[in-house]
C-alpha cells in the first residue's frame, strides 16, 4: 500500500482527496493546505486523515508519494522538495511555469529514481483513448485537422491567463491522439478586464503531414463547451465531453474532387453523407484511472502515460503560444529539448 500525502485542497486537490481515499492500493495519510476552512472540510469528511498547514510535515518518512494541487507558480519548488526527500510526485497540470523548471524536475526524478507524473487527466479519459485508437486504426483516413473548444463564463484567474488555465487540457489531448509533436505554434487573443491577462485566445499548432490543430479557450462565453472535432479524409469524429450519453459521434461524411488519372478534372466536388455512429464509451472516472496508474508505476517501476516528458511538451506549447500572444500572433518554431540538447521523442511516452 502506498502512503499518499496531498498538498492543496482547492478544486482539483479536493478531487484527489476523494479519489485516493477510495483506492484500495493507497492510504491517504495526510492533507496540507494553508486555508484552515479547507482543512476543516477535510476533517469533517475524512476524520481519520491527518491535516496540516506545514508542507514539511508531508516530507517525513511515512509518506511515499505526494500529490501537488496548488497554483502553478508553486509547482516547481514543492515538487523539487518532494523529489529531494525521495517522494514520488504527481503534479497537477501544467507541470511548471517554465520548460526550464520542468526539465530540471525530470532530471531530478531520474536521479532520485522516483516517479514524476503530471495530472493531464484527459489522457486517461476512455473517450480520448477511443479517439486515439480511431486515428491509429485508419478509420478516419488521413487526418486533415483537429479543432477544440474549451469555453465557459467565469472562473477568471488573476495568476495566469486563459492559455495556461484551459489550454493544457486540449494540448495534452492533441499530443496524445496524434502521437506526434507540433512543428510550429502561434496564438492570438485579448485581455478585456485585466491588462496582460488574456481571457480569450486562439492557438494554432502545425504538425507534419500538413495537419493543423486549433485550440479556442475562453473565460467569456455564454455557453459551457468542451468539444474536440477531428476531420479526416474518410470520416469525422466529434467528442463532446458535456454529453452524458453520447460522448463521441463518428460521421461517415466527406468530400472528394473528381479526378482523371490523379489530375484535377473539374467541379463540383462530390459530398458524401452516410451514417452517424455513436460508440459505447466506458464511464470509468478518468481521475481514478490516472491515480491508479500513478500507484501502479510506483509499485512496478513503470513510466506513467502522462509522464514528465509529456508535461514538458505541454509546457513548451504553452510557453511558445504565450510568446506568440505577446508578439502579435507570430508563428514560432517548436521543439522539445532534452538534457543533452537532443530532440525528445515525438511519442507521449518517456525518455
Amino acid at each position: 500500500m502506498v502512503n499518499v500525502g496531498i498538498v492543496g485542497c482547492g478544486y482539483w486537490g479536493a478531487k484527489h482527496v476523494r479519489v485516493f481515499n477510495t483506492l484500495p492500493e493507497a492510504k491517504l495519510t495526510i492533507v496540507c493546505d494553508k486555508d484552515k476552512d479547507k482543512l476543516k472540510e477535510v476533517r469533517d469528511q475524512y476524520p481519520y486523515v491527518a491535516r496540516t498547514s506545514d508542507y514539511a510535515d508531508l516530507l517525513g518518512g511515512s509518506v511515499d508519494a505526494i500529490v501537488i494541487a496548488t497554483p502553478v507558480g508553486t509547482h516547481y519548488q514543492l515538487a523539487r522538495e518532494a523529489l529531494l526527500h525521495d517522494k514520488h510526485v504527481l503534479v497537477e497540470k501544467p507541470l511548471t511555469a517554465s520548460s526550464k523548471e520542468a526539465l530540471d524536475l525530470i532530471r531530478l526524478a531520474k536521479k532520485q529514481n522516483r516517479v514524476l507524473m503530471v495530472g493531464h487527466t484527459f489522457m486517461y479519459h476512455p473517450a480520448v483513448d477511443y479517439l486515439r485508437n480511431l486515428i491509429k486504426s485508419g478509420e478516419l483516413g488521413e487526418i486533415y485537422y483537429i479543432d477544440t473548444a474549451r469555453l465557459n463564463l467565469g472562473l477568471i484567474r488573476p495568476d495566469v491567463n486563459v492559455i495556461w488555465d484551459l489550454a493544457p487540457h486540449d494540448a495534452s489531448i492533441i499530443l496524445y491522439v496524434l502521437d506526434m509533436e507540433p512543428i510550429s505554434v502561434s496564438a492570438r487573443g485579448a485581455a478585456h478586464f485585466d491588462p496582460g491577462v488574456h481571457d480569450v485566445a486562439y492557438l494554432e499548432l502545425e504538425f507534419n503531414k500538413e495537419i493543423l490543430a486549433h485550440i479556442h479557450v475562453s473565460w467569456l462565453d455564454p455557453c459551457k463547451v468542451r468539444r474536440v472535432t477531428i476531420v479526416g479524409s474518410k470520416k469525422m469524429a466529434v467528442y463532446n465531453d458535456i454529453s452524458d450519453s453520447e460522448k463521441i459521434r463518428i460521421y461517415d461524411k466527406g468530400v472528394t474532387i473528381p479526378t482523371d488519372n490523379d489530375n484535377f478534372a473539374g467541379w463540383p466536388p462530390r459530398y458524401r453523407f452516410g451514417d452517424v455512429v455513436i460508440p459505447f464509451i466506458s464511464n470509468a472516472e478518468p481521475l481514478k484511472v490516472e491515480c491508479s496508474d500513478f500507484l501502479t508505476c510506483i509499485r512496478e517501476g513503470k513510466n506513467p502515460r502522462s509522464d514528465g516528458w509529456t508535461g514538458l511538451k505541454v509546457v513548451n506549447i504553452l510557453e511558445t503560444a504565450h510568446r506568440s500572444l505577446m508578439n502579435g500572433g507570430g508563428t514560432h518554431k517548436f521543439r522539445t529539448l532534452v538534457p543533452n540538447g537532443v530532440l525528445a521523442r515525438g511519442k507521449s511516452g518517456g525518455e
